[in-house]
């Protein structure tokens, strides 16, 4: 069994909007491309509070399984996306945001700075992924070949 890719996609940003949300974009169309349906796509401020309700009510939802963040990683004084993400998860799960900073330092050294983490609440996977368009396609081909297994494991298909 494989259980259908529902995603949410969120954009951190005080400065995007939907004209011009590049990784936004980006995110969508790897998506897409892998089969997955984008149930619900938004942007919203990089403030910690709004950040972390925004995620906390997406997790809430039956219908979505798979949030993918994009923007508010970095080093810069709001960039906040990793602490509205602890907030919010049950259980973190390091070995994703740890493969995609060790996958893409060598195209791209300032992956270094990247505070991106992943985790789960609910039946539902969070990945912060940068806020380039380039560092979205570099880490989403990095974590493309675990998404179809971790929403499987996530959802209870445990089965191997």
């Amino acid at each position: 069994m494989s259980v259908q890719i529902r995603a949410a996609i969120l954009t951190a940003s005080d400065s995007r909007t939907e004209s011009n949300d590049t990784s936004g974009d980006e995110l969508e169309r790897l998506l897409k491309e892998m089969g997955a349906e984008i149930v619900e796509r938004g942007i919203v401020s990089d403030d910690l509070r709004i950040l972390r309700e925004a995620l906390y009510t997406l997790t809430e939802r039956p219908d979505i399984n798979l949030i993918l963040t994009t923007g508010g990683t970095g080093f810069a004084p709001r960039d906040n996306t990793p602490e509205a993400t602890r907030a919010v998860i049950d259980r973190e799960a390091p070995g994703i945001a740890e493969a995609m900073r060790r996958e893409t330092a060598s195209k791209t050294p300032m992956s270094m700075l990247s505070r991106g983490i992943a985790g789960i609440r609910n039946r539902t996977l969070i990945v912060n992924l940068p806020g380039s368009p380039k560092g979205v396609t570099e880490c989403f081909e990095v974590i493309r070949p675990i998404l179809n297994h971790a929403i499987d494991l996530i959802s209870g298909d445990t089965l191997h």
